[in-house]
């Protein structure tokens, strides 16, 4: 059959572009590796060079150089792609290779027009083996891998090494000196050659096996990391539930004792003016004055008392607040008027400085409740701090647009490491205290547009100061 290389030719390299073609969904362009770049060039090269070996004799004899060199080219990067499965390849190689490819080509071009056919076969066969040869030293260190694929691969590439000695031999016997082209070689080498290009085109089919294998064994473990992953954020939600569990139920029982504690001011004052009054009862000294003196007393515990459960209720429930324009001297004077005798057994001096016509828009029990706060804060830290000239000083003045009141001692002030957390829920510097007292001051100051912080004392001491718009 005339064209029967030619046809031959054709054959392998649309497999090989086929070939070339399929790998496209696995060897992505924006995440290929410098191995999977080096295999694909080997790969086109290879697909290239058998192309133009079917063209050659119908064009012209000439391409078979080009043909040739590509084929060459084929090896040389088969090799460095091996290679780059052990170490990187530097960039600077590429200059080595195209300049001698051009030498190679200069060289071939050369025997095709002077010298004999045989002589561009060993040529060919020289480089090829050395190739092989390399390729197989590069892949005997990956054996430790594991993959059926690259085993396969040395098969081949040593199958190859053996066709490619073995065909010059058999074209030596056959007639070589005599043979003038590629296409009028002798029955028993050409068979060895179609052949050798058979297992080449194995060669790379292995390779690509080799890449479905390490993804199919990456997708395995990616799934299993996932699995595990999943199994891992399912722990962290049943150990956050339970935390959440845990914490609420912690928090349910701190708060509750803190409501109680803030409760028990009132409470207690009106426990104790009940047993003074059922004491006069009993002994029957009970003057009217006395007596309305005692319920006028339970009558404010009782308010105060009301106000908290209230202030606590507005935390939860965003209902009236029931604001009216009231003054800020007015309410500072009932809570002076509560605290008295508790600052007076305390020894503690009060220094007042009002102006006058202060009017805020609030609810007065509430704002009532925030000064009383703040107030028996002041005192309770100056009990505590030891000093002997005890002093609180309340001031309320007008500042633009807005109210500013503020209540200071001159007691120990609050330490650096308390500061941030000052107006946090249950967060407290009192050994008895529960943290509720200043958090709910923020919340009923901040309900009405206003603004309330700490700042320390000048002398030493500390100072809250509450501002609130004008009314």
């Amino acid at each position: 059959m005339k064209y029967a290389n030619e046809i031959f030719f054709f054959v392998f390299a649309l497999i090989l572009w086929g070939l070339l073609y399929g790998s496209r969904f696995i060897l992505t362009p924006d995440k290929t590796s410098q191995s999977k770049k080096l295999w694909l060039t080997a790969l086109t090269l290879t697909a290239t060079s058998f192309t133009l070996f079917a063209l050659a004799s119908t064009i012209s004899l000439s391409l078979l150089t080009l043909a040739n060199t590509c084929f060459v080219a084929s090896f040389i990067y088969f090799g460095l792609f091996c290679r780059s499965l052990n170490i990187p390849i530097p960039k600077k190689v590429n200059i080595l290779v195209l300049a001698g490819l051009l030498t190679f080509a200069a060289l071939f071009e050369y025997l095709r027009q002077k010298g004999l056919f045989i002589e561009r076969v060993g040529l060919i066969s020289l480089i090829g083996a050395s190739c092989f040869i390399w390729e197989l030293r590069e892949l005997r260190h990956l054996r430790g891998i594991g993959s059926t694929q690259l085993r396969f691969l040395i098969y081949t590439i040593v199958i190859e090494l053996v066709l490619t000695v073995a065909r010059f031999i058999a074209l030596w016997i056959d007639g070589g000196l005599s043979t003038p082209n590629l296409y009028q070689e002798g029955v028993i080498s050409a068979s060895i050659r179609w052949a050798w290009l058979g297992i080449s085109i194995l060669s790379y089919v292995a390779v690509l096996g080799y890449w479905l294998e390490k993804l199919s064994i990456e997708n395995m473990q990616v799934a299993s990391e996932n699995e595990k992953i999943t199994g891992l954020l399912k722990e962290k939600e049943r150990l956050i539930y339970g935390l959440l569990k845990a914490n609420k139920t912690s928090a349910t029982g701190a708060l509750s004792a803190s409501i109680a504690h803030e409760l028990n001011q009132p409470l207690g004052a009106s426990n104790l003016n009940i047993q003074f009054l059922k004491m006069k009862l009993e002994k029957g000294v009970l003057n009217p004055e006395l007596g309305k003196e005692i319920l006028d007393s339970l009558e404010q515990d009782n308010k105060r008392a009301a106000t908290i459960v209230k202030s606590l209720r507005s935390i939860f429930t965003e209902g009236e607040s029931n604001a009216q324009e009231v003054l800020l001297g007015d309410l500072i004077a009932k809570v002076l008027d509560i605290v008295k005798p508790e600052l007076r057994s305390k020894n503690i001096q009060i220094q007042l400085q009002v102006d006058d016509g202060l009017a805020i828009m609030v609810n007065p029990s509430e704002m009532e409740q925030v000064i009383l706060n703040l107030v028996n804060n002041a005192a309770q830290a100056l009990a505590n701090s030891g000093t002997l000239q005890r002093r609180i000083a309340i001031e309320a003045i007008s500042a633009e647009k807005s109210v500013q009141f503020s209540v200071s001692d001159n007691g120990k002030g609050v330490s650096a490491e308390f500061k941030p957390q000052l107006f946090e829920l249950l967060s407290t510097t009192k050994q008895t205290g529960m943290g509720l007292g200043l958090w709910l001051c923020r919340h009923i100051v901040t309900r009405y547009s206003g603004s309330i912080h700490y700042e320390d004392a000048i002398g030493g001491g500390a100072k809250f100061v509450m501002k609130l718009p004008s009314s």
